[in-house]
Formats: structure tokens, sequence, C-alpha cells
């Protein structure tokens, strides 16, 4: 079939983003625009061809299958379709077939580059990855790695406190790391040697070990500047080692945050860490939903957004277990408390109840567990009371399940890899997010260890996992629009936590299984996953750009809310958005319905 020009730049013109262009530009890519008929059943292109170019439903339909031939999309006139292909190595990602007879206009991929490369408005539509928002030097949201100190000096644990001085002295320092066989086992500070060493009269051969700080909080050089002053304030210490997979890579000290320009997530942390009771602390953490508006209007990425928000809670934890040994006397045998689901990956938001749990050291008899049990309930008692209300599905440590000994933990694990039954899916899923937050955190690291050792070589237990990490699915309709709730409070929304983020999430923590990956954080696993070969690089910047994207649209609804002074919740309505928003975030989606069905047909996900 034969077009006239002038109904293409006609066509053209009622169309986005080409009606952004003068009408001497948009004519000028109606005439390189080449006209395609197609019968029923006829392929535009298939999965990994070459693309010859930007194709556009002029009439008829086609139909979009991914990789798998599972259905991303049925398009009709108006709908363009293959940019995702031509904005990375100009190979198709899916594969396109008329549906009936159809009629595509197809723009060269030499004049699809053009139109990307000279007009911003073409470039906005058709760039899905997330935009980043220019900002300055913000120590608060800068990584660690940007601002340490990469060389560390430290002593052995036999070095002299006389020979700790004059070596600090010599270097200009205020601390000095501590290393056995390459290990760090503690830090020892100006402060250390005055206010012990000197102040009690030790003599100068007294070896550093007896006035070190033992086993000292450390971060790793991906976290961020808040991470460091939270830290710093809530413990009222100046010095962290920089580690990463346990081996000393840097320092940063109080020297090193004086540009640091105060942000209110360090007021609410600095206020929680010396608050008397859970109700001051409620005072406190009331304002949360304030500064996750300041957070987002001051275009935070979501992953630092929610890793302040989530500090917040971590602080209110650590407080309140810190009170609660104050009123139940000293703890009779070691314990960790542990969070898990939106806490446990360090991604909290203006909407979270709480998920924890009480892991015990072995030895604990029954009448020290009343303890615990008393412990349990004083801090869940007081997160509630801080607004992070009980969990409906009761994970919390004041459940019995939930605050055991070490060795009934590693029972459980156990049990729910060999016979990974849809319960146990569920509660691996929960559990494997678990994140130490207060108590002997060290308990925590070989049992994470040796879990994600026979995870990852249970072929049984994966695929069970990767089978129930594909029951939240995104809400894609295929007529190129959203499968929105049909009825109830939130009808005609789409729920962008279980149908958003969820999803996203369930992936991370598989591949996190597959490649014994120790990251908590779903960002983090991802970049981790990618780089360990476990997903494509194309794959992984698809899926990261992805989550960006659905992640700081579900932050944006919430933040909106709260300023139009309505609680945050996860349900949104596609029609809230802009036509490029709404874009956007559907190509979004099929990027995870995408990932999801590669997950599953190449790890044999079980039906």
């Amino acid at each position: 079939m034969t077009i006239p020009f002038a109904d293409i730049a006609a066509y053209l013109g009622g169309l986005h983003p080409y009606d952004g262009l003068t009408e001497g530009e948009r004519n000028a890519f109606a005439a390189a625009i080449e006209v395609i008929d197609l019968n029923p059943g006829d392929s535009v292109y298939r999965h990994g061809q070459p693309l010859d170019g930007l194709y556009i439903v002029y009439s008829g339909v086609v139909e979009v299958v991914d990789a798998n031939d599972i259905p991303v999309s049925i398009l009709g006139p108006r709908n363009s379709f293959g940019e995702r292909g031509l904005l990375r190595e100009g190979v198709a990602v899916t594969s396109a077939t008329a549906t009936e007879p159809t009629i595509l206009l197809m723009l060269p991929k030499m004049q699809f580059a053009e139109l990307v490369h000279d007009h911003q408005v073409a470039r906005k539509f058709f760039d899905r990855s997330r935009t980043t928002t220019t900002r300055g030097s913000d120590l608060a949201t800068s990584r660690v790695e940007s601002f340490m100190h990469h060389s560390a000096f430290f002593c052995m644990p036999g070095t002299t406190v006389q020979d700790a001085a004059r070596e600090m002295r010599d270097r200009h320092v205020s601390c000095l790391c501590v290393l056995e066989d390459d290990a760090l086992v503690g830090i020892v500070t100006n402060r250390d040697l005055t206010d012990k060493a000197l102040a009690d009269g030790m003599p100068v051969s007294t070896p550093v070990v007896d006035v070190m700080t033992k086993n000292p909080i450390t971060l790793e050089p991906s976290a961020i500047g808040s991470d460091v002053l939270h830290a710093m304030m809530e413990r009222r210490i100046g010095h962290i080692p920089i580690t990463q997979n346990g081996v000393l890579v840097g320092i940063v000290t109080q020297t090193d945050l004086t540009r640091f320009q105060a942000v209110s997530s360090a007021e609410l942390v600095a206020e929680i860490a010396h608050a008397p009771d859970a109700e001051a602390m409620a005072v406190v953490t009331a304002r949360i939903p304030k500064l996750l508006v300041q957070l987002v209007a001051a275009g935070n990425r979501h992953e630092v957004v929610t890793r302040l928000i989530t500090d917040v809670a971590d602080t209110a934890t650590r407080r309140l277990l810190a009170l609660a040994e104050e009123k139940l006397g000293t703890p009779p045998v070691p314990y960790l408390w542990a969070a898990c689901g939106s806490q446990g990956r360090q991604e909290q938001t203006g909407v979270s109840d709480q998920d924890n749990c009480l892991i015990i050291a072995d030895g604990v008899t029954h009448d020290q567990m009343d303890y615990f049990r008393r412990l349990a309930r004083f801090v869940c008692d007081g997160l509630n009371t801080c607004g992070y209300v009980y969990c409906p599905g009761d994970m919390m440590a004041t459940a019995e399940r939930w605050c055991q000994p070490l060795s009934v933990w590693r029972g459980y694990f156990d049990n729910w890899m060999n016979k990974p039954s849809p319960e146990a899916q569920m509660l691996a899923s929960v559990m494997f997010d678990l994140r130490p937050i207060g108590g002997d955190t060290s308990m925590f690291k070989d049992l994470q260890a040796d879990t994600l050792r026979k995870a990852a070589s249970n072929s049984i237990f994966v695929a069970h996992m990767i089978s129930n990490s594909l029951k939240h699915t995104p809400p894609l309709g295929l007529l190129r629009g959203f499968a929105t709730i049909r009825s109830g409070e939130h009808k005609n929304q789409i729920d962008l936590k279980h149908n958003g983020v969820v999803p996203i999430a369930d992936l991370g923590r598989v591949y996190a299984l597959q490649g014994q990956l120790t990251a908590f954080n779903t960002r983090a696993r991802l970049e981790a996953a990618a780089g360990a070969g476990l997903i494509s690089a194309s794959g992984g910047k698809d899926l990261l750009d992805a989550y960006d994207l659905i992640a700081e649209t579900r932050l944006q609804h919430q933040a909106r809310l709260v300023k139009a002074g309505e609680a945050p919740d996860n349900f949104m309505s596609p029609s809230s958005l802009s036509d490029l928003e709404r874009s956007h975030l559907r190509d979004a989606f099929v990027v995870v319905k995408g990932m999801q069905a590669a997950l599953g047909h190449g790890k044999g996900a079980l039906s």
C-alpha cells in the first residue's frame, strides 16, 4: 500500500513525540518513512535479529512476545515498538507478529538515531532509563568510597600503647586499626589512650589489646554518608573502619564529615538514640512522612530515601533493646535481634509494619527463655507505639516460633530447604532477607554463610524458590494498559508494592541464593548479580532501570499523598500519571515480566 507523504506527515503531527518537532523537522522524518504491508501471521522481526528501524502501527494489530514467547503487548494504531532494541545494540529484544491485516510505518534506524540524538522531546520519550537529578556535593547521599581514607593505618594487638601513640603522632592520625592475621579485631583511638591508659596510670608497655575497642562497627564502601553519621551519632564514636568482604580497605573519621550539611534524618536518629521511652520516640517517628516528602523533593535516589528512613527504624529498635535491658537486666546469654521484610532489605517507605525475630545463643535454659520473651514483648510493643504496627502475619519476635536458639534457627533453614512446601517457600522468602540490627551481630555471619551455601547447592529448593518468586506479577494488561484492581476500595488502581517492587525484590532474592550473595538490599543484589554474571549485563541494566522507575514512582505517589494531607499508601491510579509517565511505567513492568520469564524458563521453575 502507498500512503501519500502529506498523510504520513499529518499522522506524525498528531503523534507524540513528533508533535513536539517543528513542521520542517517532522516533514524530514516523514519523508524517510517506509510503509510495510503485513498479512495475519507475518513476522515483523524475531528476537535476536538486527532491527531495521522503529515501527509505528498505522492500522491493524501486532502481538509482541518476549524471548520465551510469552505475550507482552497487543499493539494497535498509534503505538510504536522496537525502540528498546534500537537503543541497546540494534538487536530485537522481543518478537513481533501481525495478527490481522496490518500497515506499519517504519522509521529507518539511522533516522531514529538522529531523532533521539537531536531532539530532547524524543530522547525523553524513548529513553526508559532513570533520569538522574543533578545535585551538588551532598555527603549525606555520597558513597563512603568517595570520601573515606583509602589508607587506614594499623598495628598488632601486642603493640604497646606507647608505640601506638608514637605511630599516631608521627602519622598525624587519631586512630589505628588493630589487625590479627589480617582480620580487623579492634580499633584504638586517642581517647582510648588518654581515658584508659593514661588516666588509669597503665604502664607504657601495656598492649593495645587491653585498651582498644574490640570488634568495632564497620561499614562497606557502598554505604552512604548518612550511614556514617547515624552510626557515629547513635554510638557516640568518631571513627569507623571500612571493610569489604572482611578486609580492611579504609577509615572514616569525624574530620571527614566537616563538609556535612545536616539532614533531617540525622536529627531523627539523634533524638531517638537518646529518647527515654517509646512514647518519646513516637513523637519523632511521626515526622517520617514529612522526611519522606523532603527527601523526594530534594531529588534523592529511591535507594537513598529508603535507606535513610530505615536507619530511623534501626535506631528505634536498638534504643528499645537498650531500654529493655535497663529494665530487665543483663541478658543471661548473648542474643541477636534481626529484621526481615522491607526493614531487613533497607527499603522502608512511609508505610511499614514490623518484621523481626530473636536468635538466642545455644545453651540458653528453659528458665532463661522467659527473659527473652519479655524483651521481645517490650521491643515489639515499643515499635508498635512508634508507628511500626504489629505484623499481620505475626512474623515478630513475640511469636514463640521466631524467638529461638541459634541451633533451632539452623534447623528451620535446613527443613525449609530439604522440604520446600508452600509454607516453607513463603517463610524462606521472608527469612532470607534477615539483617542483624542489635545484640551480638556476630551470630549472624556464620548462619548466613552456611545457609547461602546450602541453598545454592540445593537445585530443587532453588527451583521451588524461583516458582514462589513468580507468584507476584507486574500489573500488565495486554492491550497496552495496566491490569488494575477490579473491585473494592482500590478499584481501578495498581498496587505499587505487591505488583511493583515486590516482584523485583523476589528476583533479587533468588539471584542472591544462586550466587551466594550477601547483600541485603534489592538494588545491591541486582548489581551484584550482574557483576557475578548471574544475569547478562544488558538484562541487568534493563532490570535496574525498571526497578528505579517503579520504586521512584511509588515514593513520588506517597509524597503526593502526604503533601495532600493523606496517609501514604501503595495504591495508585494510572490516570494520575501523564501519558509519557504511563508509557514508561508500563515498559518498566514489561522488563520485569521478561526477567521473570527468563528466570522461570532458564532455571527450571516448578509449575
